[in-house]
Parts: structure tokens; C-alpha cells; sequence
């Protein structure tokens, strides 16, 4: 049997970053704002850790890949104030924007499609703006979890915290295995490959 194991942290210093935005509480598992979340508990799982250990306002854990040493991080603080997690981690370990890459969801793409994109705006979305604002910069790498247009009588706020259907859930279950390798080639400096593959 497979154990995940809580990661020690890497000798050395942190050179990167790997954030899933999304919300705490239970009730909020299984919602389209929680894709982030969902990808990044998949390349935590891919490399056999757990993302468990309190620190900046998260659940954290630590990998080392090929040679690079990353944190990963869940903030609890609510989507709408991610940047406070990820700013105060940035400046812990004097982390540059292109090196923090961010996972989140995106109501403009279907359902378990992503998009890749080495830096710009948040979009409107509220987790993206707060690390955008915070930071004063907008250089982050990110890669974006299609969760569904908003039906045309739903309320925004409503929209992205509904469940998925379990066909959706499937859907975002292997996008988020892609997820992980496509994080893995911007770690690695390969952010064109990841786009011509993934985009």
C-alpha cells in the first residue's frame, strides 16, 4: 500500500511557488471556485505528498523537482483575499512573481479546458486580483481551469460556488492530472511547450 508522506522541508532555499486558489470549509469542496485546489492537490498526489502543514496563512507542503525547490500552497483565507497568503510567503522567501505560478478556475472556458498564460489581468477573477493588487505585479505565470459559463439567470457569486455534476467533476479530475504536468513544464522554463500542448 501507497503512503503519502508529509514533506520534510528541502534543505536550501525555496526557488518557487505553486498556488491553488479556492475556498476552505468543507462545504466548498466540491465547487467550481475550487479548481485550484483540485489541481493542485493532483500534483501534490502525483508526487506523493500532502498538503497539511499550517504556514502564511495556508496549507502547505514542499517538493523538490529537478533541482528546484517548491513550496505549495492552499491559503485559507478565502478566495477573495488569497494575496494576503501568497504575498507574505513571496516575501518569506524573496520569491519573484515569474517564479509563483497560480491555479484557479475560469468561468469563460468550458468545462475541464485550460489556458496557459505567462502573465496579464486577473479577469475578473476576485482571488487573481487580490495577489495582483497585493503584489503590485501582474508577472505570474497561470494556469486556468475551465469551470462552466455562468447561466444567463444565475447570479456570479452563486454560480461559482455550485457543485459540479458528477459528469463535470470527472471532467475537472483528469484536467487536473494536466494541470500537473503542465505546472511542471513552467517550473522547468518550458512555459511555450506547456501552452502548445495544453491551450
Amino acid at each position: 500500500m501507497f503512503f503519502k508522506k508529509r514533506a520534510a522541508m528541502p534543505s536550501g532555499g525555496i526557488t518557487h511557488i505553486v498556488v491553488g486558489l479556492g475556498n476552505p470549509d468543507r462545504k466548498y469542496e466540491n465547487t467550481r471556485h475550487n479548481a485550484g485546489f483540485m489541481g493542485i492537490d493532483a500534483f501534490a498526489e502525483k508526487h506523493g505528498v500532502v498538503i497539511d502543514r499550517l504556514k502564511f496563512k495556508s496549507y502547505c507542503s514542499f517538493v523538490e523537482l529537478d533541482g528546484k525547490k517548491l513550496l505549495l500552497m492552499k491559503p485559507q483565507t478565502y478566495m477573495n483575499e488569497s494575496g494576503k497568503a501568497v504575498v507574505e510567503a513571496m516575501n518569506f522567501y524573496k520569491i519573484p512573481p515569474e517564479n509563483v505560478v497560480i491555479i484557479f478556475d475560469d468561468i469563460s472556458l468550458d468545462v475541464g479546458l485550460m489556458r496557459i498564460r505567462r502573465r496579464g489581468s486577473d479577469g475578473g477573477q476576485k482571488g487573481m486580483r487580490s495577489i495582483i493588487y497585493l503584489s503590485g505585479s501582474d508577472n505570474f505565470p497561470r494556469v486556468k481551469i475551465g469551470v462552466g459559463h455562468k447561466p444567463e439567470k444565475w447570479d456570479l457569486a452563486d454560480w461559482v460556488l455550485s457543485d459540479f455534476s458528477s459528469s463535470e467533476k470527472k471532467l475537472i479530475d483528469e484536467t487536473a492530472k494536466r494541470v500537473s504536468d503542465a505546472v511542471e513544464l513552467i517550473i522547468s522554463g518550458q512555459t511555450d511547450k506547456a501552452m502548445n500542448l495544453y491551450n
